[in-house]
């Protein structure tokens, strides 16, 4: 019996800097996204994707959620929110050195 092909959208969620990006070029094998030691550096989604013999991942980086005062940073939270309606699983990526603070 032959096993069926999977296929699905992962949204890649969490405050700046917990290494969003960073999993998804580690996942990929390859850099896709930008990395930066500074906050904010993801603006819009970063889609890559990682194809495997059974399965397949379309993989979305979101910019980092915290509490926005600006317009660019309140439409960047939007964007990261939006993806979660949008695919089939959230992973929430939480930087386990500041675990006391909380998401917005």
């Amino acid at each position: 019996m032959t096993q069926e092909y999977r296929c699905g959208f992962v949204s890649l969620i969490g405050k700046p800097n917990v290494g969003k990006s960073t999993l998804m070029n580690a996942l990929l094998e390859e850099k896709v996204a930008i990395t930066s030691s500074r906050p904010q550096t993801t603006r819009n989604r970063v889609t890559g994707v990682l194809t495997r013999d059974a399965y397949q991942l379309i993989l979305i980086d979101t910019p980092g959620v915290h509490e926005a005062k600006k317009a660019l940073n309140r439409y960047m939270v939007e964007v990261a929110k939006d993806a979660v309606f949008d695919t089939d699983v959230v992973a929430l990526l939480v930087d386990v050195a500041n675990e006391k603070e909380s998401m917005p």
